[in-house]
Order: structure tokens, then sequence, then C-alpha cells
């Protein structure tokens, strides 16, 4: 019996549309890889990574064509992670801290019109500093000549077979405490006047800097 056309195409629809479609395998797009790591000094390939691989660096490539697919960095411990981020921590605020000194330095050519006024800026700090270590200096100076004369009545008494009695000891440790703390305050004051002395020469320096001509 011959088919009509029009029927035999719509038998093949029906036919095409009942089949079951062929299913692909899962993988079958995915390209396979081969992995590169170093280990133990030396270069290690293979078409799986071991346990001990799979935070290392590695090269991941193409098994069919050698091609480099892709470079993966170590991965951080989160002890190496957590360093990391404090270290950019750290490098941000010293980098705010170099930003505000650039701003006190241009903020420091914009307020004075010359080099003396500068200075003078300056010198009014030095004299508050100098003037506290002469007062320093006369308080170590004082302190240091009674705990000698204290330091004279004890030998004396002790020369003379009579002990020492507790309130003169008493005060010549306080007199003690008095003057190591008066030196401490002194030796502070002669780093703060260093400090002053380099401070200036740097402000001076950078003032002329900031105020040539080839900056305007």
């Amino acid at each position: 019996m011959k088919m009509h056309p029009w029927l035999a195409a719509a038998a093949l629809c029906a036919l095409s549309a009942g089949a079951p479609a062929q299913k692909r395998p899962a993988d079958a797009g995915a390209e396979k890889k081969l992995y590169c790591w170093d280990e133990g000094g030396r270069r290690v390939c293979g078409d799986a990574l071991p346990a001990n691989a799979v935070n290392a660096a590695r090269t991941e490539l193409s098994a069919r064509s050698g091609r480099p697919l892709a470079r993966l960095d170590e991965q951080m411990t989160p002890e190496e992670r957590a360093a990391a981020e404090a270290a950019e921590r750290e490098a941000g605020i010293a980098a705010n801290a170099e930003a505000a000194r650039l701003r006190r330095e241009r903020a420091m050519a914009e307020s004075y019109e010359t080099e003396e006024d500068l200075r003078a800026a300056f010198g009014d700090r030095i004299v508050l500093v100098d003037e506290g270590l002469k007062t320093s200096r006369m308080g170590v100076a004082n302190l240091r000549q009674s705990l000698v004369s204290l330091l004279r009545q004890a030998n004396d008494l002790e020369l003379q077979g009579q002990p020492v009695r507790k309130a003169l000891a008493d005060n010549i440790q306080s007199q003690h405490r008095d003057l190591l703390r008066q030196q401490a305050i002194m030796r502070q004051q002669m780093e703060e006047r260093a400090s002053l002395d380099e401070e200036l020469a740097h402000a001076v320096e950078r003032y002329h800097a900031l105020k040539s001509p080839q900056r305007r």
C-alpha cells in the first residue's frame, strides 16, 4: 500500500517525538586536566591531586593539548591569612600617616611667608623646653645636695657607733626616689630638645623644597 507523502512525514515526526533522547555523559563537555605542582623541591605532574597538594600552588594543563588552563596560588592557612590582613592594615595606617605628614608640610609652607617666621614658631617651643630643662637641672642639683647631706649625717652616726634613726633612713630613701624621678624628667626633656632641633632642621629643608619655584 502506497502512503501519501504528508502521511509519511507525519508518521516520521511522531516516531521521532516518541523516541527516548540519547543522553550525553555528564563530563562530555569538560576538558580533562593535568596538574603540576612542586613537591620536595621537584616538579610533579599527574591527572589527579593528592591530599597533600590540594592547597599547594599549581598549574592546570589541558590533557589533550598541554596548554596551560589556570595558575592557582598556594592557599593560605587561617593564621597566614590573619597575618596578611594585619600587615595590610598596618600598611594602610602607615600610608595614612604619611599622607597626613605631607598635608602638614604643605600647610606649613602655606602658613609661613619666610624661613624666619618658621624658625620663630619653633623658637617659642624651644624656649619652653629650655626653661623646663633649666628648672629640672636646678631641681636635680638641689636634690643631690640634700641627699649628700643626709647621707653624710647617716655616715657620721655610724662612725660614732650610733644607729641611724628610722626618720633619717626614710628621708634618705624619699630623697633618692625624688632624685631619680627628677633625673628621668630631665632626660625626657633633653630628648625632646634634641628632637626639636632635628624637627626644625627637617622642617626648614621641607619648607625650601615646597617653596622652590619648580613646585609652584
